[in-house]
Formats: structure tokens, C-alpha cells, sequence
């Protein structure tokens, strides 16, 4: 009975140490879990990472406990392991969509993240895994990228290492390990381009494309972006015709009407504006005034401005429109006369303000435009 006991309490306290290791607890060392996320184009880019902190050990850090080059940690199977480019388990990065790192091409995936620290150059490793613990069972063999960068020192010491995004533009940003006095940056670009083209045409054959907006969206992006057009006047098309309802949508003939410009084909290109402008509203024709105006299209805006003031007489925005069209033409005068006119239907103070000092222009002599 008594060997029984025994070995039902062994039993027990071998079940209980099992259970014990399963619970959640915070990281060992007192490191704090973190992730951190951004979309650069249409690209998701997150890093998962635990985030040691120096406690005291200013200048012990680089070159200390974060060794150069590769090392033998004295466990696991690799005998010249990076640093894990945090603490605890290995620090992963994941591209939603292929990216370039520091000019070179990387993959879509998730990878795990090391770095090879030196003073002058570091070496960032993008690992195909992702999964171990640390860098202890690193192996070279399954590096998918390195790329050398260059540390910069901090004025000012991080005291739990961290990463950031900064200069951020439509297409890309730099990622930065900061940590003590030390930064390590590398700079991503997408080809922001071409994955949202690649989203375009597959989404413009799902129920969004049902409607012209979508197909005018589409064209329009291409169009204030300069690229694709030949396919861009195709959906252009399609935001106009019958099948999507967008015949006598004044934005999508509008932006047909600028395709046609740009592919020489003016004559086509001012019958579609024609034909636009009779579905446009008051403040579509004003938007398109000003259009011809920033293209020194002064005579032709001019023109549109007295139509639509004919059209709405007595509304602020087309009494500012006749301002603006004076203007232009160096007629101060008869500006002056329109912009008086316009400014008691200035409805908020910011636009009140602003008319008041484009009246002092027109005063002064200057073109308020």
C-alpha cells in the first residue's frame, strides 16, 4: 500500500511539474514581449520582439553582451550563432508582399531576424526559420538574405531596446533597432506600383467592380501617377459606359477626358469634356476651372468660370470663381468687383480670412490666385 502511495505521488508531482511549464507567465529576465506594425504601400510589415532592457550596463552592451560576429553560445547545435536581435525567443520579421532591403530583393514571408554585430558593419540575416528559441540552433544554410548596414550612435540612451518606422514616403521606410547608445537602420522599399496594379485587376473582377467608381478610381490613380495609362484608358472606358452606369458621371468622363489629353488625342479628349460638363455640378465645374487655370489654360477657364456663374449666379462659389477668372486675366478691377460680392456668403472664418487677404492682393494690384 505504501509503495503505492509513493508512486501515486510521484506520479502527481511529475503531472504537476508538466502543468507548471504550460502556465502563462511574463518573459524570463524581466524582458517585455512586443510587436510592432506598419503599412508601407500595401504592404504589412510586423515585427515580433522581446525587449531587453540595459540596467546599469551602459557601454557593457555593444560589443558586450550583444558579441560581434558570430559565437558559440555553448548550447543548441550552432557553433557561430548570431545575436538574436532581441532577447528570449528569436525575433521575427514578416513581409506581407516582396520588398527590397537596403536595395536588395527579399521574399514575401516571415522570417527570423539576427544580426551580426560589428562597430563599423553590421550584418542583418533574414532566416527562412522563423520558429526556434534564440539564435542557438541558427544555421547559415538556411539564410535567405544578408545585408551589411551601418550603426549609428544616439545621443541619448534607450533603456529597453526597441524598433521603429520613420521616413516614411508612399513606398517605403527605415527600420530602426535603437537600443543603449546604438542604432541599427535599414531602409525597406515596396514596389508599391506594381502590387497595387496586381490589386486593381484582380479586384475590378470581383463585385467591386460592379460599379463605375470602382473602374474610375482605378484610372484616376493611374492617371495622377503617369503609369499604366494604355490600360488605365480602358477602364476609363469602362467607367463610362452603359454597363456600369458611369455615362454621365462628370469624375469619370472627366478623367477619360484627361487620358485622351495625355495620349495626344485632343480633339477626343474635348468632345468627352463637352459632354462631361453638362453633367457636372456647380462645384465639379469649379474644381475643373481651376484644372484649366494651374494649366495656364487662363482664356478656356475664364470662359467655363461666366458659364457656370450664368448657370448658379450669386453663390459664393461661383462669385469666387469670377474673382479668380479676372484675375488670371489681369483684370484686378472686376475681380475686386466679384471678390466684394462674394464675401458676405463667406460661411466660416478661415474662408472669410482668407478672401480678405486675396482682396488685399487684388487692391495691391497683384493676382490673387
Amino acid at each position: 500500500m505504501k509503495k503505492k502511495l509513493l508512486f501515486g505521488f510521484a506520479c502527481f508531482a511529475g503531472i504537476a511539474a508538466q502543468a507548471q511549464l504550460l502556465l502563462t507567465t511574463p518573459p524570463s529576465g524581466g524582458n517585455k514581449k512586443a510587436s510592432v506594425s506598419e503599412r508601407i504601400g500595401l504592404t504589412d510589415v510586423t515585427i515580433h520582439y522581446d525587449r531587453p532592457a540595459v540596467k546599469g550596463r551602459e557601454g557593457k552592451i555593444w560589443g558586450g553582451l550583444v558579441y560581434e560576429g558570430f559565437g558559440d553560445l555553448g548550447f543548441g547545435s550552432s557553433k557561430a550563432a548570431p545575436w538574436r536581435a532581441g532577447a528570449n525567443e528569436n525575433t521575427t520579421i514578416e513581409f506581407s508582399n516582396a520588398v527590397k532591403v537596403e536595395g536588395r530583393l527579399l521574399p514575401a514571408g516571415k522570417y527570423g531576424f539576427f544580426i551580426a554585430y560589428a562597430p563599423a558593419e553590421c550584418i542583418l540575416i533574414f532566416s527562412k526559420n522563423a520558429g526556434s528559441w534564440g539564435s542557438y540552433f541558427y544555421d547559415a544554410k538556411e539564410d535567405v538574405l544578408r545585408v551589411p548596414v551601418k550603426p549609428l550612435p544616439l545621443e541619448k540612451t534607450v533603456e529597453r531596446l526597441k524598433y521603429e518606422f520613420s521616413d516614411e514616403t508612399e513606398t517605403g521606410a527605415t527600420v530602426t533597432l535603437q537600443w543603449e547608445k546604438l542604432a541599427v537602420p535599414f531602409r525597406v522599399e515596396t514596389d508599391y506600383i506594381n502590387d497595387q496594379l496586381a490589386v486593381f485587376r484582380q479586384e475590378l473582377r470581383t463585385e467591386k467592380g460592379f460599379g463605375w467608381q470602382a473602374w474610375n478610381q482605378a484610372a484616376l490613380w493611374c492617371l495622377q501617377r503617369n503609369v499604366n495609362l494604355d490600360q488605365a484608358l480602358l477602364w476609363a472606358d469602362s467607367a463610362t459606359g452603359k454597363s456600369f452606369g458611369g455615362e454621365k458621371a462628370f469624375a469619370a468622363l472627366n478623367t477619360k477626358a484627361q487620358l485622351l489629353e495625355k495620349a495626344g488625342r485632343s480633339n477626343e479628349a474635348a468632345a468627352v469634356m463637352r459632354a462631361a460638363l453638362v453633367h457636372a455640378d456647380m462645384n465639379e465645374v469649379h474644381m475643373y476651372r481651376r484644372t484649366l487655370m494651374q494649366q495656364q489654360k487662363l482664356q478656356e477657364a475664364a470662359a467655363v468660370f461666366k458659364d457656370n456663374y450664368k448657370k448658379y449666379p450669386n453663390e459664393f462659389t461661383t462669385l469666387l470663381g469670377m474673382a479668380r477668372a479676372y484675375s488670371a486675366l489681369g483684370d484686378y478691377k472686376t475681380a475686386l468687383k466679384y471678390a466684394q460680392q462674394a464675401l458676405p456668403k463667406a460661411g466660416e472664418i478661415n474662408t472669410r480670412n482668407n478672401l480678405l487677404e486675396q482682396i488685399g492682393k487684388l487692391k495691391a494690384g497683384k493676382d490673387m490666385n
